[in-house]
Formats: structure tokens, C-alpha cells, sequence
């Protein structure tokens, strides 16, 4: 029997969101599930989206790291006009086909401030003759909140409306009440699927990569910290100053802040946009450089390099920092703060993490394919 899904996937700042999506979703597509995306923003060019139907929406962001607003890709305040806009586009496409599955990333566990477009979405689901079974997949670490009752309504829209939580990380290593206080209350919807990553990515052409440090900050929205002092530490390390250091700025770093960046590098730094290879340079490099963002995180695992953590902790962000201390804690990086970062502590901290001994992944990975089993299951049970 075949299915049909439709998933609803937004990024804000980072690119990590969609790139999990897109990752299931292509997990499904293998075993012959048909796909629609819907992303309400621009998909990043380093991104595979090919066998998946996407449906671009009308797109926003955050314009910082509080997260406290929404605006369009030129910076606009969204009204009440485009969330209307927005409401009729998801439900639109969602409506365009009987969907077997609706798969909501991060939603209700995030991702609040588009409760105006989701609950919709949802009660639009749940009154169909037929409802799909409702489904959320969230990462290993959720963002705490001040407000102890807005974990509580995530719990609540969960229970309300959905089927099953996937959650995208090995047990043994990080759960969900390590981040969410409410998660005995849902216990009975989760299922771990083990770490998410981003399927085969193109070979290095060449030598790049070889025995350099490979400085990365995904898309790169708010990485200015650790750029400009990764871009004049390298004559303040004793143990990697004697190699290239390639700077990877990522595509939500505008071209004259890019132009910039790359006058601005020094004897033996290489600065480049983001690149599709990035798994793979990590795999022939002497050292990481990143914030800690879920993706890169997996990447660096996957491919045993010692790695230098500069967590993302902006506003209220605590996701990074605790993703980066767990991994210290097993003696795989050692993370540098973002407040404060100078080229003399990030070259300090460099140093430290070349001590460190190259490890392979101990982690359980292939979550999109784990994805797709237990959706699958799930599917099929309601057949019967």
C-alpha cells in the first residue's frame, strides 16, 4: 500500500531544521512514500531536495536571536494580511492531496510564535473523514523556557493533537526530560529514532581538507564572534599554526559581509562560502571549528575529528551550550564560550582540543531511515 505525507518544516536562523526534514522526508521517499515539503523559507542551495515535492510558502525568519519576532526575507513586519496569506497557503497545500501523514517539524515544541498558521493546519488534519496520523519530529535538545507554563501548553497541543513524537537522539546519550520538564506526560507518544544526518554528501575534489582546522558556522545568521576572531587566531596557535585554516561562511552571511570577511584573512586562511563536500572535508581535517548546532555536531561525530565548540547562547538560548558540554563530558571537544571569544581564547582552546584523541562515532545514528520504519509501522497499524 502506498502512503502519502506531507511535511511542514521552518527555519529561522539556522538551517538545521530543514535539513532534518528534507532528510526523512527522502527516508520515506525510499521506501515509496510520496513527499511534499512545505518550507516556509528559502531552502538553503546546499541542500538535496531531489524525489521531494516542494511547496515554498510564503516565507519569513527571525531577524535576531531572540526570536521574539517574525519578519519576511527583506526584513518586513509581518501582519495580520500575510499570516492570513500564510494560513491559506499551508492549508491549500495540504488540502491539494489526501495526505496519509502530517509531519510537523519542531511544532509544538517550538516554533510557538507560528501557532497562528499550525493549530489550523491541525484542526484542518483532525476534521478530515479520514485523519492522517499526526506526527512531530523534534531534535535531542529543546530550548528551555522562563515560563514554566509555556513547556506545559507544549505538552498540552501534544497531547491534543498528535500521534507520535519522534525524537531525533540516542537515549543513552541525551533523552527528552534532559531538556523538557513536561516529558512524562508524553512518554507514551515517543519513540527514539538515534541522530538524524543528512544522508551522502559529493567526495572532496583534491587535497582541501587535508590536515587543515575547517572553520564552519552553518548558515552563519549569527556566527560574527566566532568568525572574526577564528579569521586572527591562527599565529596564536602552537599546534595549528603551521596549516591551512579553511573559514566556511554560510549563505545567510550576506555577499558584502563575505567580501569582507575574505579581505580580511591573514597568511594560510582560506575563506569560502559553505560548502555541499563539508562532511567529507571533516573527515581528512586536523581539528573542527563550529558552533554546535545539531547538524555539525553529527557531522564532527561521524567523522572523529577534534573539535572546538563555540555554542550559540544568544538571548535565552541554552540548546547548543548543553549539546557542546555532553560531548565534552565524553572527552570529544572542549567548547569555548561565545561571550567574550577572543583569538587568544579561541587559539587556547584550539590547542586543548588537539590533545584530544580522534574518535569515531559512539552515538546511534540513522534516524531519518529509524524515522520512516516507525512512521511506517504506524501507518500500516491503522490500515488493519
Amino acid at each position: 500500500m502506498s502512503f502519502k505525507a506531507f511535511i511542514h518544516v521552518q527555519h529561522l536562523l539556522g538551517t538545521g531544521h530543514v535539513v532534518r526534514a528534507a532528510a526523512i522526508g527522502k527516508a520515506l521517499t525510499a521506501e515509496g512514500v510520496e513527499i511534499t515539503l512545505a518550507s516556509g523559507n528559502r531552502i538553503p542551495p546546499t541542500l538535496d531536495t531531489a524525489h521531494l515535492n516542494v511547496v515554498e510558502l510564503p516565507a519569513c525568519k527571525s531577524p535576531d536571536a531572540a526570536f521574539k519576532r517574525l519578519v519576511t526575507l527583506d526584513n518586513q513586519n509581518i501582519d495580520e494580511t500575510w499570516k492570513s496569506a500564510r494560513v491559506n497557503a499551508s492549508i491549500q497545500a495540504f488540502e491539494a492531496e489526501d495526505y496519509d501523514l502530517l509531519l510537523t517539524e519542531t511544532y509544538p515544541f517550538g516554533r510557538r510564535q507560528l501557532d497562528f498558521e499550525l493549530s489550523p493546519l491541525l484542526e484542518t488534519a483532525r476534521a478530515k473523514d479520514k485523519p492522517p496520523l499526526i506526527a512531530t519530529s523534534i531534535r535531542d535538545i529543546l530550548v528551555r523556557k522562563k515560563e514554566l507554563w509555556k513547556e506545559e501548553w507544549m505538552a498540552a497541543q501534544a497531547l491534543k493533537y498528535y500521534d507520535r513524537i519522534l525524537v531525533h537522539s540516542d537515549p543513552e546519550f541525551i533523552q527528552l526530560a534532559d531538556s523538557f520538564p513536561f516529558a512524562d506526560r508524553v512518554d507514551h507518544l515517543v519513540r527514539y529514532t538515534g541522530y538524524v544526518n543528512g544522508g551522502t554528501r559529493p567526495p572532496v575534489d583534491g587535497t582541501d581538507g587535508e590536515d587543515e582546522v575547517i572553520i564552519s558556522c552553518g548558515g552563519g545568521a549569527v556566527a560574527e564572534g566566532l568568525l572574526s576572531a577564528a579569521l586572527e587566531a591562527r599565529p596564536l596557535s602552537r599546534r595549528a599554526e603551521d596549516t591551512v585554516w579553511r573559514v566556511l561562511i554560510g549563505h545567510d552571511i550576506s555577499n558584502d559581509a563575505f567580501e569582507i570577511y575574505k579581505k580580511s584573512a591573514t597568511q594560510g586562511v582560506v575563506v569560502e562560502r559553505a560548502r555541499r563536500d563539508f562532511p567529507e572535508l571533516l573527515k581528512q581535517a586536523r581539528l573542527s571549528v563550529s558552533q554546535a548546532g545539531y547538524n555539525t555536531v553529527l557531522d564532527i561525530l561521524i567523522a572523529g575529528v577534534p573539535a572546538v565548540f563555540v555554542p550559540f547562547a544568544q538571548a535565552n538560548e541554552t540548546e547548543q551550550t548543553q549539546r557542546a558540554q555532553a560531548l565534552a563530558s565524553h572527552g570529544r571537544a572542549v567548547v569555548a564560550a561565545e561571550s567574550g571569544l577572543t583569538p587568544e581564547l579561541l587559539a587556547a582552546a584550539i590547542d586543548d582540543a588537539l590533545a584530544l584523541p580522534r574518535k569515531a562515532a559512539q552515538v546511534e545514528l540513522g534516524g531519518a531511515e529509524a524515522s520512516a520504519r516507525i512512521l511506517l509501522n504506524d501507518l500500516r497499524a491503522r490500515t488493519v
